[in-house]
């Protein structure tokens, strides 16, 4: 079932300019469930999903085939627009930086944040910098804390963010981790998120 449309006019939408996500364990489906009931006229989307080098590449090609979505592994200058979804690459750190008005990604390697690599805190700390407010931070199942100081920093920024609750989660750590840190304002199941990333981006 399809969320209705109800960011009207379009504009509102970009007002928001981009929609940062992170996951570990339960998070490929997880993330498959939410962008395939997302339109894909909301602003760019960058994704953190902890996984092994090769398989990054196979679950963005699928995510590709199965949503409206433009769905690639971020390369170094991909610029973060509407209707595209740029996936870390397993064992590269993704962040986004500002570049004459636009959004880029910037993949590098360097040492392991929060125990992982890529790092969900690395991309929401640099979605908080180059973006403050207008931005939305959402972190979903898995193990660990890596994204919850990440999320905070977005959130400070003034950001909207979002959690998926313990019910839904294949493992509720990230997320746990994330809403005890005050990182969190609301948590919901995993079908409700795609609603809840509208409404933020409608305030």
């Amino acid at each position: 079932m399809h969320p209705p449309e109800i960011i009207r006019p379009a504009a509102r939408a970009t007002e928001k300019r981009i929609i940062a996500m992170g996951a570990s364990t339960g998070g490929t489906e997880a993330l498959f469930s939410i962008l395939k009931r997302l339109p894909t006229a909301l602003p760019g989307i960058v994704i953190v999903q902890h996984i092994p080098p090769v398989f990054s590449g196979m679950f963005a090609e699928r995510m590709d085939r199965a949503t409206g979505f433009h769905v690639k592994e971020a390369e170094n200058g991909d610029l973060v627009e509407a209707g595209k979804v740029l996936i870390a690459p397993g064992n590269m750190h993704l962040r986004v930086k500002k570049s004459g008005g636009r959004l880029l990604a910037e993949v590098s390697s360097g040492e392991k944040v929060s125990g992982q690599r890529p790092s969900v805190d690395v991309l929401f700390e640099s979605v908080a910098a180059a973006c403050g407010g207008k931005a939305v931070g959402v972190i979903l199942t898995g193990m660990g804390s890596d994204g919850a100081r990440g999320l905070l920093a977005m959130r400070n920024a003034g950001a909207r963010t979002i959690g998926q609750n313990a019910a839904s989660c294949v493992v509720y750590g990230m997320p746990k981790a994330a809403y005890d840190l005050g990182a969190v304002e609301k948590q919901f199941s995993l079908s409700s998120i795609p609603q809840a990333i509208f409404a933020a981006l409608a305030r």
